[in-house]
């Protein structure tokens, strides 16, 4: 089997709960993705939007992002959150990627089947996006936790248009462990802040980071003239049962979801 990642790049995530592992599509792929992104948006790709999960930037009339629910929610560019797109043949062909599938198996095992928690698209519109304060990401109705999220920034993100920031090492421990959010108090953020510098993760258009779930980040508004659009993949053993009853569509394994079954549907 080929190896796409170096021990040295797992040495620096284990280490420190993050590792860049540049641009994993290709010119065409990356391009592909991102047409397909603003085609759902603007309701013209052909999928099931009634599985799809849509969340507006700003709810009409308000300054708060709208409601997380499936559907439609209108043809503009100003989502802030589309989720389920595991369910779409474009992006799960790019979940599919053997890079992934690597970091997957050095992570869970080989041979282990691997389910996704959620495929999910994150945009700061031009002069838009939310603030979202620092937490870790876990979810205390799971019986076991994931531990990884790959990350693909399909526009430059940068300081300016509200990238995220990390920090580094954080990652070893649950900080809330009662706290199925992960979000940090604000007398927590103010002792974080004193104690340590955050780092920004600035990315080209197409590269991809992979975190461990438990790094703290947080990230900004968008004061420039271009979007901030990414995908995040986070990946899990599929053994791991929600206590809501919540069923995972398989990712790498036997009888995994595939782009052919998904293109049959449409």
């Amino acid at each position: 089997m080929d190896q796409y990642i170096t021990e040295a790049q797992w040495q620096h995530f284990d280490n420190e709960g993050y590792v860049r592992i540049g641009q994993v599509a290709n010119d065409q792929m990356l391009a592909t993705i991102q047409q397909r992104m603003d085609d759902i948006m603007l309701g013209k790709a052909p999928l099931d939007y009634n599985k799809i999960m849509m969340q507006l930037d700003r709810e009409p009339g308000t300054d708060k992002p709208g409601p997380q629910s499936n559907g439609h929610k209108g043809a503009t560019l100003l989502y802030r959150k589309i989720q389920m797109l595991e369910y779409d043949p474009v992006f799960l062909s790019y979940m599919k990627n053997p890079v992934f599938q690597e970091v997957c198996t050095r992570i869970y095992g080989l041979g282990t089947p691997i389910t996704c928690l959620r495929a999910m698209f994150m945009n700061k519109p031009a002069h838009e996006g939310t603030r979202l304060t620092w937490h870790q990401d876990r979810w205390t109705d799971l019986d076991i936790d994931p531990q990884i999220t790959i990350y693909t920034a399909l526009d430059p993100a940068t300081i300016e248009n509200g990238c995220i920031h990390i920090v580094p090492r954080s990652h070893n421990k649950l900080i809330n462990p009662s706290n199925g959010s992960g979000f940090l108090t604000q007398e927590q953020i103010d002792e974080l802040l004193a104690e340590c510098q955050p780092m920004p993760v600035e990315l080209e258009a197409g590269e991809v980071v992979l975190l461990h779930n438990w790094t703290l980040h947080s990230s900004s508004t968008n004061q420039t003239d271009i979007p901030r659009r990414a995908f995040s993949i986070c990946y899990m053993d599929g053994a791991t049962k929600s206590n809501r009853g919540t069923k995972f569509p398989l990712i790498f394994g036997e009888n995994s979801l595939s782009v052919e079954q998904l293109e049959d549907k449409v």
